[in-house]
């Protein structure tokens, strides 16, 4: 279609008509885009007679305009503003979709009740095989704008009309409508076309804003809900100090409202810590920095990360600060690094009178508050203990802090323990280090070989048993650890605090609850139980059932275990991966055992070891030579009464005749 063509000649568009009726041919000088809508309509209709017109229904046409609001409210004002220019010139502007269906209306009263008395309203459809030939219908068909001028319309109660469209496109190139206007010949303007042409742009211009708008709010809530679910603290401020935006963690760490404090200043709520403010004020980042927010007079201690954010001159612009409770980090750390006790009393394996009473004694310690201390020797499961009053108790979800007192070195000891401020030592690096007491908050302590504590420390430590609280070293804060105690000794600490080397305030704190694990040679009636569960697990490892015989049990018997619990888990390990039978013989065993020779310590040489009633037999053929057969002098020797000594005797399967024979041998 030529935009600029001549509509004067109404003759000679009816005479066109006239021949696309009468003859069923298309004239040469007709409009192409017309020409082509003729073809696909004109032997189809009856041009003489009434266009056949289709109308929405009241639900349809609801659905339909709801449909397309984002699309009318985006051309309605962009019509207002046409319609000021074509006012009193007796013309509609029409709004359709793109199946042709009207969707607004605007114009003069007199123009609008015209165009109703020809069909035109919302809700009707202006298609080809309805109504014929108009530019609506060629504009959305062809994609071009259109100008159809009296009898260039295939129905002749339109001949008096002109129709001006053009095509409205999404920003994928989409057709979504068509805008154009419906006037009389004698009133068009050659302006009219560009007109409509230039609000179709508008309109795609609109409808790309639009897009890029609702796309970026997309992304802005997207944004806004994936740090509404961080696990920290987000604090987003400007060079100003307004608060630019605060998430819902945020919120809660700081006590706000993050819709209320939007665009405030933040110093209207609270007081940034000293370290925060200055490098805000420096432009200088930080990386999980402790720090201490004063709230509604609190302090509440949290880990700060700052990151700049810079104009192109390289001044800074915006401040991000993520913020974490210390508490969440110490549990995140406790996770990472295995601190949870994983033992139970079910774990205390041994069924005699000894056991059952340490397993009572551990749980009454577990339901109690102060410390407890547990006193035995190498070997023999004080960590189990620990780890089980841990897990039967209240704190049994809270970290389990293990430290041998032994293998810290002693001039960084104290650091370990109280934590020190950031730049408080020079060889630590800038951040500083929480405490032990602070790592195990809500949880358990477990001081292994305490004895081994320094003096300074054992007096640190008795004031946080005692206050429940611990200054840093370097530092003043206060910092709450709730914390509950357990330490474990080789040594009597009574002989240690009486020789003033352990503190004597330090020992009756930690012995509020006193636990003695007895030896395994002193609770023999173990041994049995302990084997059995253990060879059940090494079976497991092995891959094969493991049992033992009822010699080489014997002979653990009358082993006395220097190394106890410990010390049979290492001999039954090694056993059971050496043996290569189903079942540990006397010869799988080693020699020590076998020949009853315990490694003493602080004696260089292996030593035979004794039955009990061996050694009590040895000592009445002793006292018996040395008395030359006198039964009373014996039993003075031995520190014995007579009758207790004829009771050993008759134990010994001994006679008098026996001790004569002894006396003179």
């Amino acid at each position: 279609m030529q935009p600029s063509k001549d509509i004067s000649d109404t003759a000679q568009l009816k005479k066109a008509w006239e021949r696309l009726v009468s003859k069923r041919q298309i004239a040469r000088n007709i409009d192409p885009l017309v020409a082509i809508s003729w073809r696909r309509c004109g032997f189809l209709l009856n041009p003489r007679g009434k266009p056949q017109w289709t109308y929405l229904n009241s639900d349809a046409l609801s659905y339909t305009l709801k449909k397309h609001n984002t699309f009318r409210v985006i051309a309605c004002p962009l019509m207002e503003d046409i319609h000021q220019y074509i006012e009193c010139s007796n013309a509609s502007l029409l709004l359709v979709d793109n199946t042709t269906c009207v969707l607004e209306m605007l114009g003069d009263l007199r123009a609008i009740q015209h165009a109703r008395d020809l069909g035109f309203r919302i809700g009707a459809f202006l298609s080809e095989n309805g109504i014929g030939t108009t530019a609506f219908s060629i504009a959305l068909i062809d994609s071009l704008p259109a100008l159809v001028a009296g009898a260039e319309h295939l129905f002749m109660c339109f001949h008096a009309l002109v129709t001006v469209a053009a095509p409205i496109f999404d920003p994928e190139g989409r057709s979504v409508g068509a805008i154009g206007l419906i006037g009389t010949l004698p009133q068009y303007s050659p302006q009219a076309l560009g007109m409509v042409v230039a609000a179709a742009k508008a309109i795609e211009n609109q409808l790309q804003a639009e897009l890029i708008i609702r796309e970026a709010n997309a992304r802005a809530s997207e944004l806004n809900a994936t740090l509404d679910t961080m696990s920290e603290g987000l604090l987003v401020l400007t060079a100003q100090g307004t608060i630019r935006h605060l998430n819902e963690r945020g919120g809660e760490l700081l006590g706000l409202k993050p819709n209320a404090v939007k665009g405030r200043l933040l110093t209207e709520y609270l007081v940034l810590p000293e370290t925060l403010a200055r490098a805000i004020s420096r432009g200088e980042e930080l990386s999980d920095v402790g720090v201490s927010f004063v709230m509604n007079g609190t302090a509440q201690e949290f880990l700060v990360s700052l990151r700049i954010i810079r104009q192109q001159d390289r001044e800074p612009a915006t401040s991000i600060v993520t913020l974490r409770r210390i508490e969440q980090v110490h549990q995140l750390v406790t996770r990472l690094v295995g601190a949870q006790a994983r033992l139970t009393l079910d774990d205390m394996v041994g069924r005699g009178p000894s056991a059952r009473h340490v397993r009572r004694q551990v749980l009454a310690a577990a339901n109690a508050k102060g410390c407890v201390l547990l006193s035995g020797e190498s070997g023999t499961s004080k960590n189990a203990a620990a780890r089980a009053i841990h897990n039967s108790g209240r704190r049994a979800g809270g970290p389990f802090l293990a430290l041998n007192c032994r293998a810290i070195p002693r001039e960084l000891i104290l650091g370990e323990f109280l934590g020190f401020e950031a730049g408080a030592l020079n060889t630590v690096p800038s951040a500083g280090q929480p405490s032990k007491f602070e790592l195990a908050d809500g949880g358990t302590l477990y001081l292994d070989e305490v004895e081994m504590l320094p003096l300074e420390v054992q007096s640190a430590l008795a004031r946080v048993i005692e206050s429940g609280e611990v200054i840093r070293l370097g530092g003043s804060r206060l910092i709450p650890a709730d914390v509950r105690v357990i330490a474990s000794t080789e040594i009597d600490l009574e002989r240690l605090v009486a020789e003033n080397t352990f503190n004597t305030n330090l020992f009756y704190r930690l012995s509020t609850f006193v636990i003695k694990l007895l030896p395994l040679r002193e609770r023999t009636e173990d041994i049995d139980f302990l084997v059995m569960h253990l060879l059940e697990r090494l079976s497991l490892q092995v891959g094969r059932q493991v049992s033992i015989s009822k010699t080489a049990l014997d002979a653990m018997h009358h082993y006395p275990w220097p190394g106890n619990v410990t010390e049979l888990e290492s001999v039954l390990e090694r056993v059971t991966l050496h043996c290569e039978g189903k079942t540990i013989a006397l010869e799988d065993l080693p020699e020590a055992i076998r020949q009853r020779r315990a490694k003493i310590p602080g004696r260089p040489v292996s030593e035979p070891v004794k039955r009990l009633a061996e050694m009590e037999k040895q000592a009445i053929i002793n006292a018996a030579r040395a008395s030359r057969g006198n039964l009373g002098k014996a039993a003075q020797l031995l520190g014995i009464g007579r009758t207790t000594l004829w009771r050993k005797m008759k134990e010994a399967r001994m006679s008098m005749e026996d001790l004569k024979k002894i006396s003179v041998s």
